[in-house]
């Protein structure tokens, strides 16, 4: 019988975030601040960070210990197993090996709790009550809600309106972990209600949700604000992600020509390449894809240049590929990946053409999430969908070319609470760009 899991053990769990900063050809272009388009005093974000996410956004150091406590909280679903995709392999004929690193295994049912238990342990430790949040399609905010309960803090969430009106379990399930929920815009804060003055219908953005979950720990001195995706700290914590896999791929006897992820703000992308890229710069050969909506063309069609990180202006200037920060995405059902801008690290990665992007439409990413859910089994999200067109485009090439690949994919998460979209695509309703 042909190998399908590799699995690690427990005390495989990685040790240490890998810092992919001390790699780079080149320092990172440091955020500004943007009233005075100076380098920002990273004291500044204390306001909203604590002490120790601040420092390893920062940080020069290549490995930062994992706590005690986050390890774990991770032993609940980690090391996740990573899977050979022979049924795949066999739909579409072709010579390539596919692998998939399966992080929809966590109790949130994505890779999200990866920075969610991270960030909730350093804000307890230094006494923080309350943290937060924004979430795009609803993974995040249920991750950091699960992370609240595991180290007993509260956690308010702001949902994208559009995600929180197509996909009413996720908002359901934030509250079964004991957080507080609303739908952004909203009237409870200056920049929810300066966007529905403007815009009453608007479906929000995650640029929107991040300006009012800012706002309110700005005006609350006993909360702090929290980020799924974008920031170093927060990539930092998802290369357990790719730590493992590199191990797995040891076992399977094979290394990757190719490791894609989706890509919205970049934490699932990272996640997973970072750790190879580290094997890149020592001079392995290995390409690194990510995959994004043809909506929200943040990394192949963005500007390379300093942008706020949301619509209202809270944020420090970043340099990244940016579609514009007051940019608000059509409502496609990956709502994870509606995001104007993409991060820092992996935008001076793209930029410096040592990672590749790619992106696909709703109409591209649904077909190729049924073909994986028949022959694999897992419905995923559609968010993970864009990484799974683009492993099929990879193996399909390998077909053509009649040239032996190994693939390898990260599946970021599942689409059991996503089954509307499914329901509109098996409809015919879905549209392209999600504009019906």
């Amino acid at each position: 019988m042909k190998q399908t899991k590799y699995l690690l053990d427990e005390s495989q769990l990685p040790k240490n975030y890998y810092n992919i900063i001390p790699d780079l050809p080149s320092p990172p272009p440091p955020p500004l601040d943007p009233a005075t388009r100076e380098p920002l005093d990273p004291g500044k974000l204390a306001a909203i960070f604590p002490m120790g996410l601040i420092e390893q956004e920062v940080s020069g150091q290549s490995e930062i210990p994992i706590p005690e406590p986050v390890r774990e909280a991770y032993s609940l679903f980690r090391p996740t197993p990573l899977i050979r995709a022979h049924r795949l392999e066999q739909a579409l004929k072709t010579p390539a090996h596919i692998y998939y690193k399966n992080e929809g295994v966590s109790p949130a049912g994505s890779h999200k709790p990866n920075t969610a238990i991270a960030q909730a342990y350093y804000n307890v430790r230094e006494g923080v009550h309350k943290l937060v949040t924004e979430t795009g399609a609803g993974q995040w905010g249920s991750a950091l809600s699960l992370a609240g309960t595991f180290f007993d803090i509260e956690v308010l969430v702001y949902m994208v309106k559009i995600s929180y009106q197509q996909k009413p379990y996720r908002k359901s399930m934030v509250q079964t972990y004991g957080a507080t929920i609303h739908p952004s815009p909203s009237e409870r804060t200056e920049s929810g209600r300066a966007i529905l003055a403007k815009t009453p219908d608007s479906p929000g953005s995650l640029g929107i949700a991040i300006s009012e979950a800012v706002e309110e720990a700005l005006h609350d001195n006993k909360a702090k604000y929290a980020l799924g995706s974008v920031l170093n700290h927060v990539l930092l914590h998802q290369t357990v992600i790719g730590q493992e896999a590199l191990l797995q791929m040891k076992i399977a006897g094979e290394y990757p020509d190719v490791i894609i992820g989706c890509h919205g703000g970049g934490s699932n992308f990272a996640g997973l390449a970072f750790p190879f890229l580290r094997e890149k710069a020592a001079g392995r050969q290995v390409r690194a894809v990510a995959a994004e909506p043809v909506s929200c063309p943040t990394l192949t069609k963005g500007e390379y240049r300093y942008d706020l990180g949301d619509t209202a202006g809270f944020t420090p200037l970043m340099k990244m590929y940016t579609l514009g920060h007051d940019f608000v995405p059509p409502a496609i059902h990956a709502g994870g990946l509606r995001y104007h801008g993409a991060a820092p690290l992996v935008s001076q990665l793209l930029h410096e053409k040592l990672i590749e992007a790619v992106a696909y439409g709703q109409d591209d990413i649904f077909p190729a999430a049924l073909l994986f859910a028949r022959t694999e089994g897992i419905i995923p999200a559609p968010e993970s969908a864009h990484a799974i067109k683009a492993a099929i485009v990879e193996a399909e090439r390998a077909r053509e070319e009649g040239q032996p690949k190994v693939i390898l994919f990260n599946l970021s998460g599942h689409g059991n609470f996503d089954m509307g979209a499914y329901d509109a695509f098996l409809a015919g309703t879905l549209g392209g760009n999600g504009k019906k």
